[in-house]
């Protein structure tokens, strides 16, 4: 991860930095399956249950994508690029969707990443956040505002890091987690991000609006 996170600082590593990356996040992605049946049997089977785990399931799986649009930039063979905006809009849609799902069905869970200085109330918040998940998930499945949404959505986890994070590495410096947790944010930020500028290159250099077509159109 380390070696994939410079590579994609430099522009004649960017490629190689991108596929490593987009290749461990894809196997952090495959070792969050075996929660789909576990989850079910531990926490009992509801609905909410499934939306979580396919949450985090998600929140590795932009991140894969990212890394595999770094790897699909200008320099890539032209029949890749397009086949890369499809799979990526797909997956970031579907995936901000499910996050939002994950905080309407489940409030409670989401009670702690509130600030209890923010004020109308935590679960006010929690509903906000995720009803706009979902608005962003679906502007960038149809393609109406799509780098919009996208750039948005990476504004939203930004201010994530900016509200609702530090307060848990305040309470305990020397906790792991929630400096990772902090560090994963921001990486999810970038792929956002990422994916936004894609769509818009991608728009700008092929005369196109970059929509998702319907079958037989």
């Amino acid at each position: 991860m380390i070696a994939g996170g410079v590579g994609i600082l430099w522009r004649r590593s960017a490629r190689a930095g991108g596929a490593a990356l987009g290749i461990i996040y894809f196997v952090f992605t495959v070792f969050w399956l075996p929660r789909l049946y576990w989850a079910p049997h531990i926490l009992g089977f509801r609905i909410p249950v499934y939306i979580g785990v396919l949450a985090g399931v998600g929140s590795q799986l932009i991140a894969a994508a990212a890394g595999a649009l770094v790897f699909a930039s200008p320099a890539a063979h032209e029949s890749v690029r397009p086949r890369m905006i499809h799979i990526a809009r797909w997956i970031f849609g579907l995936c901000s969707i499910d996050f939002g799902l994950s905080h309407l069905t489940d409030l409670h869970d989401n009670l702690m990443y509130v600030p209890k200085w923010m004020p109308l109330g935590a679960e006010f918040w929690i509903i906000v956040t995720g009803i706009c998940f979902v608005l962003a998930g679906l502007a960038m499945l149809m393609g109406i505002q799509d780098v919009l949404a996208a750039s948005l959505l990476g504004l939203m986890f930004l201010t994530f890091n900016v509200v609702a994070l530090p307060q848990f590495i305040f309470a305990d410096p020397k906790d792991h987690g929630a400096w990772g947790g902090y560090a994963y944010n921001l990486a999810a930020v970038g792929a956002c991000w990422i994916f936004a500028q894609s769509l818009a290159n991608f728009r700008t250099n092929n005369g196109c609006d970059a929509k998702p077509r319907l079958a037989g159109a």
